[in-house]
């Protein structure tokens, strides 16, 4: 201890004790009565960084609309776009699938080898699926179907490069405002509810 002060904390601060501008322990500067008074959590600022550019844009009195409003679809019923929850679920249910058809087919009921193998099931399924009924069995169990953004069937071609882009994971987690994924925007398709 120094004299009669406070003990001295890092950098020449003294550490405080009850009533002199803090909790006891808290670091206040040398001379003065009260410690640091600014307001340093601005919850405007912080929230809109937390909350995303959209909330930030929505306060300011921009308009969105709903998901699907720029594509022409209906804003919620058959024909809206399909909700995060359920795709995700789709893809759930397709993958068990897979690796179902894997260790009993194709693995010889060897784990590792049919989470292997599950990959090259999954984008077979995708493919074949999506080229001939627009739905794979995960998104038919969950009502959904992929459609083109005019709302025809999708080519095989585009199937293929949304198989492929979905494979590799990353084009499929990075959407636009109407939820629609990177792998979705290459094909021109969109999932929507039946």
């Amino acid at each position: 201890m120094r004299g009669r002060g406070a003990p001295v904390g890092p950098v020449g601060k003294q550490w405080g004790s009850e009533g002199a501008g803090g909790p006891a322990g808290s670091p206040v500067r040398a001379g003065s009565a009260g410690g640091y008074r600014g307001r340093v959590d601005n919850r405007d600022v912080i929230g809109s960084w937390l909350s995303g550019p959209r909330a930030a844009a929505e306060q300011m009195g921009v308009e969105f609309g709903y998901r699907g409003e720029r594509l022409g679809l209906p804003e919620s019923g058959p024909g809206s776009i399909a909700s995060i929850g359920r795709r995700v679920a789709a893809v759930f249910i397709d993958w068990i699938l897979c690796v179902v058809i894997a260790y009993g087919l194709i693995a010889g009921r060897d784990v590792h080898l049919a989470n292997n193998w599950a990959l090259a099931v999954f984008g077979a399924v995708s493919l074949i699926g999506l080229a001939l009924v627009g739905a794979t069995p995960g998104k038919l169990i969950m009502r959904l179907r992929v459609v083109g953004v005019d709302g025809s069937r999708l080519s095989p071609l585009a199937a293929l490069v949304r198989t492929v882009l979905l494979l590799i994971v990353i084009p499929a987690v990075v959407w636009d405002r109407d939820t629609r994924g990177l792998h979705d925007k290459a094909a021109k398709s969109v999932e929507v509810r039946i």
